[in-house]
């Protein structure tokens, strides 16, 4: 395997796991129409680059049946075990970069990404490789985030420090959080055809299992975001804690980032 690409700045810590899996658990509903929409069916073979702690394997899986296949790939080892003990009997994972997945060409039937060529950077780079294993016809879909509908009501200065934090990391290590706005051309330049849009927000509110989204990724950038200079070490426990009360309180709601799906097939 090569060494790892790109500019992914979240941290391996204890509770990343619960965080990936409780935001993957809230886009699911999302996530099924859009592969409702890309028909995906029996016997599909299919491929989630960037799949975490299980990415959408297991919604893949439900639909591709015994007669399928489903490869999940990340570098994080530690991401992939916990994948692997809910996995159904059809889905597989791999350590492997993302960006030179060592996989045979023209293998797919669907390629997919998610929040991966945001936060790792490169999406003409990604979209290559993913065009390199997905058959011709196969689908590519990638689902990418623009992170300024990240808001919260009622107003909270707490929030929108650590909002901004947020935003700063991503820009700083050459990642773009803001990916969903011109995503649609960037996979339309990617020349595939018949390329298909929709997008998504995530309503929140206290008490739901999103509702310390925004406190518990700054907690994954922790480093980063001090390294970078955007929030002292000092300063960023009291900002937390801050926020976190805020997010208790009954009638506090936030929109998440807006998710744009884009997919198109390869010729």
């Amino acid at each position: 395997m090569s060494s790892p690409s790109g500019h992914y700045p979240i941290e391996a810590r204890e509770g990343e796991v619960e965080r990936l899996t409780v935001q993957s658990a809230a886009m699911a509903p999302e996530c099924e129409v859009m592969l409702d929409r890309i028909g995906v069916g029996d016997g599909w073979h299919c491929l989630d680059l960037g799949c975490g702690p299980g990415g959408i394997t297991e919604l893949l899986a439900k639909r591709t049946g015994a007669t399928g296949r489903v490869i999940g790939i990340d570098r994080n080892e530690a991401f992939l075990a916990e994948a692997r003990k809910f996995a159904s009997g059809t889905v597989h994972f791999r350590v492997a970069d993302v960006y030179e997945t060592g996989l045979a060409a023209e293998r797919f039937d669907l390629v997919h990404l998610r929040f991966v060529a945001s936060t790792a950077g490169e999406p003409e780079r990604l979209l290559a490789e993913a065009s390199r294993v997905t058959r011709p016809g196969g689908v590519i879909a990638l689902q990418e985030p623009d992170g300024s509908t990240l808001n919260c009501w009622p107003p909270n200065a707490a929030w929108d420090r650590l909002k901004a934090v947020l935003l700063g990391v991503f820009a700083g290590v050459g990642a773009d959080l803001t990916l969903a706005r011109r995503l649609y051309s960037v996979v339309r330049a990617a020349g595939l055809a018949d390329v298909q849009y929709r997008t998504f927000i995530v309503a929140v509110r206290a008490g739901d299992p999103m509702a310390d989204y925004l406190p518990s990724t700054i907690e994954s950038l922790r480093e980063t975001a001090v390294r970078l200079g955007l929030v002292s070490a000092r300063e960023l426990p009291g900002l937390l804690e801050e926020c976190r009360a805020f997010l208790r309180q009954p009638d506090t709601s936030f929109t998440m980032y807006t998710v744009a799906q884009v997919w198109g097939l390869k010729p």
